[in-house]
């Protein structure tokens, strides 16, 4: 059998080993270091543009402890309520879970496969005239396709509902020349190993509140006072980045740029081996507001026949040894979050139906890349 094909497998640049070799050197093996600081600084002047300079970074465990602080940031307790989109990684919403909060779920529209404004709004109006305003509002850049953010932003500034942009996904893409990651109250970014650049597991969370990214760092450090000795007034958590995989991450921002390009030149591969196929799209963004890096590259059939079907090309992909996915199952179909209230009219239930994440590495060579367009046009023949 011939090796396989990933979805998205990590790609170092080269220098991370540098990085690396310096906290042994230095003997800097703890969650906390040149690396981490050096880090948080690179992610920092990526994300910042002529308007916007004083960005907060804290390199934390992951993508999900980020979006836990964050919650609990933003005051987020048991009982509460949050908007959170459907069509999403699970980790966008186990954290609401975490805290003894509900997830209220929301439907996806199908410019961006991101947040519905419409069914977020009559979800607000609906939780208020029940009683229970919405704490915070959780939005997610879809494969890193930005999600609407004029409209979104919008509404929770009208309802006075602080957003959390999950831009875990998205690191690269931007939005009217704005870099995502940059939109919400509290913002956080993924470096799992599957992502656009990674840190082999490692998260942060961005804000331009210096307080907020205080009380974050502090909380991601077991939450211990100052004191000569071990005290503690609260609760904490170990979710500090290691100076070892903060090393990792600056090494791949170096690259950054280079990934996206590439991300985004297997996403038009796609455009031009199936632009033209009928019965079939190719998720592109829906103006030249919107730049995607295109972290995963989706196609969805119109329709889930027999003989054209996205469960019949991943089939096909496989036995030729090359990975595809299913588009994220919807969170209000998981079993563990079926009791949770859901607005819209199952359009991610259908996206998920019909769609298809197809390899999107930066790293395919190409006898792979050829590899995966002779596979996929012998299916539709």
């Amino acid at each position: 059998m011939k090796p396989k094909i990933w979805l998205s497998s990590p790609h170092m640049g080269g220098n991370e080993q540098k990085y690396i070799n310096e906290a042994f050197e230095k003997n800097w093996i703890a969650p906390l270091g040149p690396n981490v600081s050096g880090f948080e600084e690179d992610i920092k002047k990526y994300l910042q543009n002529d308007d916007i300079h004083n960005f907060e970074v804290a390199a934390l465990s992951s993508g999900t402890a980020a979006l836990h602080l964050a919650l609990i940031l933003l005051g987020v307790e048991r009982g509460d309520e949050v908007i959170c989109q459907s069509m999403t990684f699970a980790a966008s919403a186990n954290p609401i879970a975490y805290l003894g909060a509900t997830p209220i779920f929301i439907d996806s529209e199908l410019d961006t496969l991101n947040l519905s404004p419409e069914y977020m709004e009559e979800a607000i109006k609906d939780r208020i005239k029940k009683g229970k305003k919405p704490k915070a509002i959780i939005a997610v850049h879809l494969y890193g396709m930005p999600y609407k953010i004029d409209e979104i932003h919008k509404i929770a500034g009208e309802y006075d509902i602080p957003v959390i942009e999950d831009s875990a996904e998205a690191l690269g893409s931007s939005y009217k020349g704005q870099k995502c990651g940059t939109f919400g109250e509290i913002n956080i970014l993924s470096f799992n190993g599957n992502k656009i650049i990674t840190t082999s597991g490692g998260g942060a969370l961005v804000t331009q509140n210096a307080a907020l990214k205080k009380r974050a760092v502090f909380l991601a450090t077991q939450a211990r006072d100052e004191a000569a000795h071990y005290q503690h007034s609260e609760i904490g958590y170990n979710y500090r980045m290691s100076n070892i995989c903060a090393g990792i991450g600056r090494g791949q921002m170096e690259v950054l740029d280079q990934r996206v390009e590439q991300r985004r030149n297997m996403n038009k591969f796609y455009n031009r081996l199936l632009g033209n196929f009928k019965g079939l799209t190719v998720h592109n963004e829906p103006d030249n507001d919107y730049f995607c890096n295109h972290w995963l590259s989706v196609i969805s059939f119109n329709s889930n026949s027999e003989k054209l079907s996205r469960e019949g090309l991943r089939m096909h992909m496989e036995q030729e040894n090359i990975e595809s996915r299913p588009l994220w199952k919807p969170m209000d179909m998981q079993p563990v979050f079926s009791d949770a209230p859901y607005y819209g009219e199952r359009t991610a239930e259908t996206l998920f139906e019909n769609g298809l994440c197809l390899p999107s590495g930066s790293n395919l060579t190409e006898e792979e890349i050829e590899r995966i367009s002779e596979s996929i046009q012998k299916y539709f023949k």
